[in-house]
């Protein structure tokens, strides 16, 4: 192994603390239920597919996992607070008014640990540089992040989550509306990242990236089904998540249709200073 992978290793030892939401529910700021009686259980070294209508409840669980929202009723343990979760957020935009370069959006992945003042050492320049070779960034350093192509800026979002060197890696459709080859780079990395040992939560609309994760959860404000892609991803779950909103499509290609989930547009939010991962994605 080489000085740089076990660099990056040693800083992503799991804290290997299942997350356990037991009886969730959470409210929109009108009063609009968003997710009602939620118990489930994301195990270190898995992959969960959130899938559901827009509007289910997915992000909602994402930003409960990470602390951004607080649940109505129910428990959610160990606190979010308590283990270093990385979220890559849904993009909107070009974002050409964003400016920072390449390198200031990677950087900024260490100030969990380094703050805005202190200087960065040959460890944080290390996994930076990892994380930006694994996701095929390391020559867009100096280039403005808002003039990036979207699948370059979710490539470097996904390496700003690495970086982080977190117990979760939470992402939001991290591949919608990519180019194929930042397709595959993605959901590469998810599968190396669960390998390593991460809890790893995508959101998702295709019933293709689904079925390469471990577990399944289809939303629809609660849980209409939960397990492997196989016991989950039945014609009998689907109609009764989506109702006359599934879409058109074979198995290999189906994409769900409905109203857009609020979400939190954002680079990437780090919570609590406890602990860093490492999570995979492979079949």
């Amino acid at each position: 192994m080489s000085d740089t992978a076990a660099t990056t290793e040693a800083l992503a030892a799991p804290n290997s603390e299942p997350i356990v939401f037991d009886e969730v529910a959470a409210k929109y700021g009108n009063g609009h239920v968003a997710l009602t009686r939620i118990t489930c259980q994301f195990e270190h070294g898995t992959s969960t597919a959130l899938v559901g209508p827009n509007g289910s409840g997915k992000t909602t669980l994402l930003r409960l996992m990470c602390g951004l929202a607080q649940p109505s009723d129910g428990k959610i343990s160990p606190d979010p607070s308590e283990k270093a979760v990385a979220l890559v957020a849904q993009q909107h935009g070009q974002r050409g008014w964003m400016p920072l370069t390449v390198s200031n959006v990677l950087r900024m992945s260490r100030f969990r640990d380094r703050g805005l003042i202190k200087r960065f050492g040959p460890a944080d320049r290390t996994i930076i540089e990892d994380a930006a070779k694994r996701l095929g960034v390391s020559d867009l350093g100096k280039r403005q992040f808002g003039e990036l192509s979207g699948g370059q800026r979710q490539r470097v979002l996904v390496a700003q989550a690495l970086a982080h060197a977190a117990d979760v890696l939470l992402l939001d459709e991290p591949i919608t509306g990519l180019d194929m080859p930042s397709q595959e780079t993605i959901l590469r990395i998810i599968d190396e990242e669960r390998r390593r040992g991460r809890i790893v939560v995508i959101s998702t609309h295709h019933m293709d990236e689904a079925e390469l994760c471990d577990q399944v959860i289809l939303l629809a404000n609660r849980i209409v089904a939960s397990g492997t892609p196989g016991e989950v991803l039945t014609n009998k779950n689907m109609q009764e998540a989506f109702g006359l909103r599934m879409a058109h499509g074979d198995k290999e290609n189906c994409v769900f249709h409905g109203e857009h989930d609020d979400h939190a547009d954002g680079v990437i939010h780090v919570f609590s200073d406890h602990g860093h991962g490492h999570a995979h994605y492979d079949r």
